[in-house]
């Protein structure tokens, strides 16, 4: 694959550790049991983009994709994504410490002001574990709406 200069950063490659076909667990609604589903993360446009696409399985009628970007400007990655609900979400944020981090402000159905982040964690070459968390003070403290553990695919 031929990569754009831009793209040949360190910093453009952070994200790499997400390519790859992945299957994932998370906490089921039944107590003890977990549920399942399937990522698959790939690179495009000349190793300057990376495309996710989801699928929340049988229990988890949620598919959607994403795409990310490095914008050496701003110097934090850029990630878009969308789903069957309708949603359409952007994200800004950064690798740092060994966590790849990205968040974004929101509006709760309740109408109150919130903060959203995405934090992918415990980063091995064979699994990691992700995130999607919540704040109602400005960032100071952070709930876990969805722990999903990841699991490359053999």
């Amino acid at each position: 694959m031929r990569m754009a200069p831009g793209c040949a950063t360190p910093e453009a490659k952070q994200f790499d550790f997400r390519v790859g076909e992945w299957q994932l667990s998370w906490p089921a609604a039944r107590q003890g049991q977990r549920d399942a589903g399937t990522n698959r993360v790939v690179k495009k446009m000349e190793a300057c983009v990376i495309e996710e696409a989801f699928e929340g399985g049988k229990a988890n009628p949620l598919r959607g994709m994403s795409v990310s970007t490095y914008n050496a400007r701003t110097k934090k990655w850029q990630q878009t994504w969308v789903d069957n609900y309708g949603a359409y979400l952007d994200f800004t944020g950064e690798f740092k410490d060994g966590q790849m981090v990205l968040w974004r402000e929101a509006t709760n159905p309740k109408g109150e002001k919130i903060r959203q982040r995405m934090v992918w964690k415990n980063i091995r070459p064979e699994s990691l574990d992700w995130s999607w968390e919540s704040s109602k003070d400005g960032g100071t403290t952070w709930a876990v709406n969805w722990p999903v553990h990841y699991e490359r695919k053999k």
